[in-house]
């Protein structure tokens, strides 16, 4: 009896750890991406080649992964047609991370976790519209409460700055097409990808996507100054943990649930609202801050307890899909 209770103890350690880590590795990318980015720190204020340096680095080390090692099997049934799908994805998450890095130019780590808990509404409109979900008096009331809170996070924010909202919002927006066209993919075209197999072909996508833009946005900036201010060490390190990220995610599917992963994402929001406030001058919390996000957070928790009913109606929740959907969220997409 003795072997299998402590088989079982070790199987829940593991497991308790792999969540730990996507926590710590999920809120830090997040610091990491500022730090880097801030004008008082790193002082490396390319949000559109530090987001391309992560695709080109993650396409890479995907293909180490998955083709030179193999470590980690890469999910077969990718078609040119599915392909070409995938292109529109990662054209959205490319989107969805430079608007998102860059609204750390202009607005605090925190009041951008809170702009962010209306994820939700954007996937729930765009779906409504895409044919994809259904309106119904319970859903609106999710979404009203959602946006609400988030109207009373934005009222008490001391340093707004509505250039860096814009950005913010056209980020959720790209996250929200993202998600969208991955339910096509996943759910109308039947193709189900772990993590890494889906970063193995949405990087390169991405990071065409961001290079085209770079060449004449940020590459004329950047020879301008005269030098780079390329630290090679950091920015390595930060790739990397750009890409541990998503392997933890993985680990965290695999041995947990959908719900798991989902509560997890909710924990790390808090830490990282909580933790900025210390770690960043530019982060200034108030009551009402907090009241308003926690009214927006209790939405999310509501909106998330009935999609996950909602697929085990329809004959349990795919694990695969929802895999795919935090993976490619924020870092976590890294900047979230």
């Amino acid at each position: 009896m003795a072997d299998p209770t402590r088989r079982v103890l070790k199987e829940e350690v593991l497991t308790y750890a792999y969540i730990l880590l996507y926590i710590a590795l999920s809120s830090g990318q997040i610091f990491f991406n500022k730090w880097v980015l801030s004008s008082k720190e790193m002082n490396f204020p390319y949000p559109l080649g530090l987001t391309l340096l992560h695709m080109v680095f993650s396409s890479v080390l995907c293909f180490i992964v998955t083709k030179v090692f193999k470590i980690i099997k890469l999910e077969e049934g990718m078609t040119l047609e599915l392909y070409t799908t995938s292109v529109s994805i990662g054209a959205m998450f490319a989107m969805t991370l430079w608007l998102g890095n860059t609204a750390y130019l202009y607005i605090s780590v925190a009041f951008a976790q809170m702009l962010k808990a209306i994820m939700p509404v954007a996937v729930f409109v765009l779906g409504v519209a895409a044919g994809l979900e259904m309106m119904s008096c319970r859903m609106l009331l999710i979404m009203s409460v959602i946006s609400f809170g988030v109207l009373v996070a934005s009222y008490g924010e001391i340093n707004i700055s509505w250039i860096g909202v814009v950005y913010q919002m056209g980020g959720v927006v790209g996250e929200a097409l993202r998600l969208i066209f991955m339910e096509i993919l996943v759910k109308r075209k039947g193709l189900k990808l772990n993590p890494v197999s889906v970063m193995y072909y949405i990087s390169p996508c991405s990071a065409i996507c961001l290079f085209i833009p770079w060449i004449f946005l940020e590459k004329p900036k950047m020879e301008a100054q005269g030098t780079w201010n390329f630290q090679p060490l950091v920015l390595t390190l930060n790739s990397l943990c750009t890409f541990a990220l998503n392997l933890s995610v993985f680990l965290v599917i695999s041995h947990t649930s959908a719900l798991t992963i989902r509560v997890a994402g909710v924990v790390k929001d808090w830490v990282v609202v909580l933790l900025s406030a210390i770690l960043f001058a530019d982060t200034k919390l108030t009551v009402i801050n907090l009241f308003g996000y926690a009214i927006a957070i209790a939405g999310v928790a509501a909106y998330n307890n009935h999609k996950l009913k909602k697929e085990a109606t329809r004959g349990g929740s795919s694990d695969s899909q929802d895999a795919e959907s935090v993976a490619l969220v924020p870092p976590a997409t890294p900047n979230r």
